[in-house]
């Protein structure tokens, strides 16, 4: 069993506490009174981080109440033959029915839109820094500094990195944990494949880790497919493409990932 799944594990020998779903249900409508308090107190970077975080909750909630007026649009039928001309400023008073089309052609093309960048793992758990970087203490004996870092997951370095002089570098990226090639699914020929990695994309937990070369579970990356002879829409043979990583590498020992296509 994973580790991190003791609470679901819990509840299926035990159950759940009788009136679980009547805390749920005051804690949810407590949290209306959290954020009116938050809005009032707090003060400084914390005040403007929430305001975004609301502002945020406002825009998209605007957008779903007018979703649903756009839906709920009604319009008059057309007439067939007009008794009495009508001026051209009024012709396309005629046919409003044509609103609820165009909202949902809009919804359509936004939902393609965003299957085209969807991912099989869209969430993640974060990984905190304490938990990636390991202190190093370094200098003389009586003046020892820890302001060296070893990151303790598997990264992904460049054939042609080189390591910055001693004095220098300050995260340490160990050879046993770095990775040069992923097993990559195929979603759609159901094919396995060991692909060399050009490249960390993102990582979702942190922008230092994208830069680091972090390789975590949910990191898009970058893996060579010349070799399954994929080809681009303009008949060139494509050379990269990105890919998911699914499992925990620290784990496992190997970096499976999903192609997206």
């Amino acid at each position: 069993m994973p580790q991190n799944e003791y609470i679901e594990r819990a509840q299926k020998l035990h159950g759940k506490r009788l009136d679980t779903e009547e805390r749920a249900r005051k804690k949810a409508a407590r949290e209306g009174h959290k954020q009116s308090e938050n809005a009032q107190n707090l003060r400084g970077l914390r005040a403007k981080l929430f305001a975004k975080e609301r502002h945020a909750q406002k825009i998209q909630m605007r957008k779903a109440i007018k979703q649903h007026e756009e839906r709920n649009v009604k319009g008059a039928a057309e007439e067939k033959d007009p008794s009495n001309p009508v001026p051209a400023y009024l012709l396309d008073r005629a046919n409003p029915t044509s609103a609820k089309a165009l909202s949902s052609q809009i919804k359509s093309k936004r939902a393609e839109k965003a299957a085209r960048f969807s991912v099989p793992i869209p969430k993640v758990k974060g990984i905190s820094e304490e938990e990636l970087f390991k202190v190093v203490k370094t200098g003389k004996k009586v003046h020892k500094k820890g302001w060296k870092r070893v990151v303790t997951k598997p990264t992904f370095v460049g054939p042609d990195f080189t390591r910055r002089p001693v004095k220098y570098e300050r995260f340490i990226r160990p050879m046993g944990l770095r990775y040069k090639k992923a097993n990559v699914t195929h979603p759609t020929l159901n094919v396995t494949v060991q692909l060399p990695i050009l490249g960390v994309k993102k990582n979702p937990s942190n922008p230092l880790y994208t830069q680091l070369g972090v390789l975590s579970k949910g990191t898009i990356i970058e893996v060579n497919v010349s070799d399954l002879g994929m080809v681009t829409a303009s008949g060139k043979i494509a050379w990269g493409r990105y890919a998911q990583i699914t499992n925990n590498p620290e784990n496992d020992g190997c970096l499976n990932a999903v192609l997206l296509v």
